[in-house]
């Protein structure tokens, strides 16, 4: 018997399932087109030499390649490979369609994604990224445009315990400088880091050994961001003041002493939004994409490994497509896991899931067929969901199907409501029953609806 479970690392998504992602990607693509950002899709796959080389080593072996056709199949060669983000791709049209985008050009895309990952809670190797990325700017004003779109976003979705993390990649390089990490070895210290959640200090340290990284010069660094940690139970907000000193105390007199003042400026422009409470300054925060080149930022939720989403400043990857470096920021939220998140936490509104049919017309006999789909036409005029029930079976058992789909109100058209005209609707959570003329029932529902939120 051939296997039912779909690919490892990817779902199948059921009813309640496709409502709660459509509820999600609603209200995300409201609040970005409300800050300006202009829909964009791009294809499901790439020429595989658009991808290779853009995400560094770890990126590199994540991406899935398809074979050539014909002969080559049989030699493994690949020509195209599934995207594996929303950026790179978005790089390509920048540079293909230069001459008909604006000088700064704002868009959103939501789409999915594929990474030969191994699979875990809330990880995924199918997924969709609701990305938005502004182009054409350096101005520090991009950065808190962003932070403040998924700020609203979270708190319209119902979070109030996330934060988003803010670090600056030259700072991080600045660290490993004074460190003593030779830059050969930036590259993969940073991949490391980027791990410090799952695996901790230990696991980097064991990483950072692997890799050739001098122990002393771990240590050092491990001892300056051991000094910004913030305990779990400290309050929400913003960390700046005592940060700052830090960071001009390790960085002050060297070439990396622009970035703090540029992160400064970041968090001076967020003070006055929205954004602020939930906005920290973590110099420890590293992301792993190796062509970000300012400031990274990233989505901090209590109980989960890993992140809600994250993205930051790339100013050379354009370059590597036009042949010149085009000023880029970008903040991509993970669908997923906001939806696993708020599922787990019951955070979805009720009529989200619970009510994809407002009303079941049920089939008296077969001759009443042709009334029972004219009436379900009325009510759908109306601007109700209606659902016929196919068959002419017992009441009783229409009704348990209508329960079991978690429709409120049930129509009935019996011989004595057909000859004078009426419907009887029956409302299955009160188990009341009213006789209404048929030409009222559509407005009668609604309004019973309406009363009931």
């Amino acid at each position: 018997m051939t296997a039912t479970k779909p690919p490892s690392g990817t779902r199948d998504f059921l009813p309640d399932d496709v409502r709660r992602r459509e509820y999600v990607i609603g209200v995300i693509r409201e609040v970005y087109e409300r800050y300006g950002f202009e829909p964009l899709e791009t294809p499901a796959f790439e020429n595989i030499e658009t991808l290779l080389g853009k995400y560094g080593e770890e990126g590199n072996k994540l991406i899935f390649k398809i074979l050539r056709r014909g002969e080559h199949e049989e030699r493994g060669d690949a020509d195209l490979a599934l995207r594996y983000d929303l950026t790179v791709p978005l790089a390509r049209v920048v540079a293909q369609y230069q001459n008909e985008l604006p000088k700064f050009f704002k868009r959103y895309q939501i789409q999915p994604v594929w990474r030969a990952d191994r699979p875990a809670r809330g990880r995924f190797r199918e997924f969709f990224q609701c990305d938005i990325d502004s182009i054409g700017s350096t101005s520090p004003v991009v950065e808190a445009e962003e932070l403040g779109a998924v700020v609203e976003i979270l708190r319209s979705l119902g979070f109030v315990d996330f934060r988003i993390l803010l670090n600056h990649r030259q700072i991080l390089t600045g660290l490993l400088v004074v460190a003593g990490v030779p830059s050969s070895q930036h590259e993969a210290a940073l991949i490391a880091l980027d791990k410090r959640d799952k695996i901790g200090e230990a696991g980097v340290a064991s990483e950072f050994a692997a890799r050739g990284i001098d122990a002393q010069s771990a240590e050092r660094l491990f001892t300056m961001l051991r000094e910004f940690y913030t305990p779990s139970s400290k309050p929400v907000g913003l960390v700046n003041a005592d940060r700052f000193t830090s960071l001009d105390g390790y960085l002050g007199t060297t070439e990396y002493s622009g970035a703090v003042d540029n992160l400064r400026e970041i968090v001076r422009l967020v003070k006055g939004t929205s954004a602020a409470e939930y906005v920290n300054v973590d110099p420890r925060l590293a992301r792993g994409l190796s062509y970000y080149t300012g400031a990274i930022m990233e989505i901090a939720v209590p109980d989960l490994a890993g992140s809600l989403g994250g993205g930051g400043r790339y100013d050379n990857l354009i370059g590597l497509f036009l042949g010149r470096d085009v000023p880029a920021c970008g903040f991509s939220l993970g669908l997923e896991r906001i939806i696993v998140v708020m599922t787990e936490r019951n955070m979805f509104p009720t009529d989200v899931v619970h009510r994809a049919v407002d009303v079941m017309i049920t089939m008296w006999n077969e001759d009443t067929r042709g009334d029972a789909l004219a009436l379900a036409s009325d009510l759908r005029r109306a601007g109700l969901r209606v659902d016929v029930y196919p068959e002419a079976e017992k009441l009783g058992k229409q009704f348990k199907y209508a329960a079991t789909r978690r429709v409120r109100f049930v129509a009935i058209l019996g011989d004595d409501e057909r000859a004078q005209g009426n419907v009887s609707i029956k409302d299955l959570g009160s188990s009341e029953q009213q006789t209404v003329a048929r030409a009222e029932a559509g407005a009668f529902i609604k309004q019973r609806i309406e009363a009931n939120g």
